[in-house]
């Protein structure tokens, strides 16, 4: 499941690290997970360990993107693996998703 970083000295937001594997049989608690954590503050979530995923992934990012809309808060996917810009972009998602990639 998703590793959470502590906020990091001068205010810096937390990182949720996002699991190696991500497929439809860990996609409704992983959802929770990061949903709870955004729900608690944290904003960034770093995908650069997503290496092997399903279109679940898809699914939870996106339905991320809409609760951070509805809490007002800006969300930021970062480290997106080349692969998993490829799915967003194959489902059309792509610059809804990472509009701006950024390093974490």
């Amino acid at each position: 499941m998703p590793e959470r970083s502590a906020a990091e000295p001068g205010g810096t937001a937390a990182v949720v690290v996002l699991p190696a594997r991500v497929a439809y049989d860990i996609a409704p608690a992983l959802l929770a997970q990061c949903g709870q954590a955004l729900i608690d503050g944290t904003r960034r979530f770093d995908l650069a360990a997503c290496l092997d995923f399903d279109s679940s992934l898809i699914g939870i990012l996106l339905e991320l993107l809409r609760r951070s809309v509805a809490l007002g808060r800006p969300l930021q996917l970062v480290n997106p693996p080349p692969n998993l810009r490829k799915l967003a972009e194959l489902y059309g998602v792509q610059s809804l998703l990472f509009p701006s990639v950024e390093p974490a």
